[in-house]
């Protein structure tokens, strides 16, 4: 876990620094500006605390967009390593294992006061971080867990179909709760356990002991509702006192 830097966002003194020092410490500054603030923060606000002028920053970044986009880089992509999709992909070992080690890995990665609190700032504003991540992550953790649930359950029939809504939002629940539990420790204040790596096995427990029962009820739902439906029967034909009734008068 990071806790927020301290002081990060005071006036500094203005001092000489080569330009790839002063870039990164710009993207630095903008991490820390956009994690406290969010993305309605100016950028003289951010000049004004790194203790540069707005046209200095601007030499570096001439649009607020172009330092999104760096943040996004250096936050997001920079910290994403690829080991973590061959740890997930490793067919030599269970799914439970391969889950326990990947989360293991990842979750400290992003359980970080800049990681979280920019994520959820730039969904709210609609800048964009926050949907490319989440179509990173559906790429490449999300789909493939997808399909191995499939194996799990025993879904083999179908191996290459494209996963249904349904199969996938059974795939994002236990990524889902464990980005919610840094969401409630960075964005709500609220008191979460130290240890990430317990958290992480007691998720992979629970999640595998129902998502391949959930993949095999989705399964069995989808193939009854392919099934021809029988024509409603017709009502029997009354035939009483009423009808005899009718034929008498009519004659």
């Amino acid at each position: 876990m990071v806790d927020p830097p301290e002081r990060v966002l005071s006036p500094k003194r203005r001092r000489r620094l080569d330009p790839e020092d002063r870039e990164r410490e710009i993207v630095a500054g903008a991490v820390a500006f956009f994690a406290e603030v969010g993305f309605d923060g100016g950028l003289r606000d951010l000049a004004k605390r790194l203790g540069i002028t707005h046209q200095n920053l601007f030499r570096y970044f001439p649009t607020k967009e172009a330092l999104i986009e760096r943040v996004y880089k250096e936050v997001y992509l920079d910290r994403w390593q690829p080991e973590w999709e061959a740890v997930l992909l490793d067919a030599t070992k269970p799914l439970e294992r391969r889950l326990i080690d990947f989360y293991e890995k990842y979750l400290p990665a992003i359980f970080r006061y800049d990681w979280v609190r920019i994520f959820v700032f730039a969904g709210l504003k609609g800048v964009g971080i926050t949907q490319r991540y989440l179509d990173l992550i559906q790429k490449r953790v999300i789909e493939p867990l997808g399909f191995e649930l499939r194996r799990v359950a025993g879904l083999t029939d179908e191996p290459d179909r494209a996963l249904s809504a349904h199969e996938l939002e059974i795939a994002w629940n236990m990524h889902g709760e464990l980005l919610y539990l840094a969401i409630r420790r960075w964005v709500y204040g609220m008191k979460t356990p130290d240890d990430l790596g317990t958290i992480v096995r007691a998720a992979v427990v629970r999640f595998l002991k129902g998502a391949p029962v959930a993949m095999r009820d989705l399964r069995k739902t989808h193939l009854a509702s392919e099934l021809p439906q029988k024509p409603p029967a017709r009502a029997a034909r009354r035939v009483g006192g009423a009808g005899r009734a009718r034929r008498v008068h009519s004659s």
